[in-house]
């Protein structure tokens, strides 16, 4: 019974996938030393559980991922210390900016010409 309360992970990717979502929900939050203490459970997590269990199953590509997420996430915790505001979220297990993409709402509208042409209108 109470193991249905623990997430139990089916692969590597799947268990980096999972620490990356509860990082990118703290990510922003304001710095307390349980914050710390959780954040330094993943990152232990990630080195003495995931990464050993992707070189077991010769899995290089999430062996590299868990790699870069742990540098990640230690970035994270230098850059927070200091007093600076972590600019961006984890994205595919690796940094990404906020202000690295624009987003455009686009709205697709059919011109009166033949042909199926359409203009698009940024809103």
């Amino acid at each position: 019974m109470t193991n249905e309360r623990y997430y139990q992970p089916e692969s590597p990717k799947d268990a980096l996938r999972f620490i990356e979502n509860l990082f990118n929900q703290y990510a922003q939050a304001p710095l307390t030393a349980d914050l710390v203490a959780y954040h330094q459970k993943l990152v232990k997590q990630i080195q003495d559980n995931i990464l050993p269990t992707a070189e077991k199953d010769e899995q290089p590509v999430q062996v590299e991922n868990a790699k870069a997420m742990i540098q990640t996430m230690q970035s994270w915790l230098r850059i927070r210390m200091s007093g600076q505001p972590f600019a961006g979220k984890m994205h595919h297990f690796r940094f990404e900016a906020d202000n690295a993409k624009p987003k455009f709402k686009r709205k697709a509208v059919k011109g009166r010409r033949s042909g199926g042409y359409r203009s698009v209108r940024h809103g």
